[in-house]
């Protein structure tokens, strides 16, 4: 008969007042193997008698057919506070760092190592409450990336038209003021000085590179 549950941080006993089921960890080493990542315990290794309670799996993991509620051949449990764990332990690492600080002398290195050793639990009191929040973000991020690549695109092809634009306008200059249309200097005073100053074959080799060029899309 079960007497707790094996998640890290669920206090839950047994009782058979409450409404709350037991379940072993499952005798097949694929499904064994993946219910103890899920726990995420460290060096841990469930017995003949480790058991989760059913407050870690969802609604449809159960089997509610017959007169006792079973899990289906394919459950597994989801639903972990990590958070509470990781917080429990945060505190307890706390008061150690505390005791010890009482017990050595505060020079200059044991208050720099106790420091490091304060932003260490800060830094990593992260977690995802289950798989399925860590997958939804990370389809969420994809999304993201895509809608990017997407405007990265759109904002290339419109620098290539108008880099386009840009040297036909030259060139057009260029050739009035060199069939005598425009008068002599023209170009001067209508194209930034950089333009201005090369010649017309060179922006005819830039139009042409312009339409033979293509440029990689992300």
């Amino acid at each position: 008969m079960p007497t707790n549950c094996a998640a890290a941080g669920c206090a839950t006993t047994y009782n058979k007042h409450i409404n709350i089921s037991f379940h072993r960890f499952p005798l097949d080493p694929k499904r064994r193997k993946e219910w103890v990542r899920l726990v995420r315990r460290k060096n841990f290794v469930p017995g003949k008698h480790t058991f989760l309670c059913s407050k870690h799996f969802e609604a449809s993991c159960f089997d509610l057919t017959g007169q006792t509620r079973r899990l289906k051949m394919d459950a597994v449990p989801t639903i972990f506070d990590f958070c509470t764990h990781i917080k429990s332990m945060k505190l307890k690492s706390r008061n150690l760092l505390k005791k010890s600080n009482s017990c050595t002398p505060t020079g200059p290195s044991n208050l720099k190592s106790n420091i490091n050793s304060q932003q260490v639990l800060l830094e990593h009191s992260y977690a995802f409450r289950n798989p399925m929040e860590a997958k939804k973000r990370i389809i969420k991020l994809e999304k993201e990336i895509a809608s990017l690549r997407r405007k990265m695109k759109t904002c290339l092809q419109k620098e290539r038209r108008a880099t386009r634009r840009w040297i036909k306008a030259t060139c057009l200059v260029k050739n009035l003021e060199a069939n005598n249309i425009l008068p002599k200097g023209t170009s001067e005073h209508i194209l930034p000085t950089a333009l201005s100053s090369l010649p017309l074959e060179d922006f005819k080799i830039l139009e042409q590179d312009q339409q033979e060029k293509t440029l990689p899309i992300l």
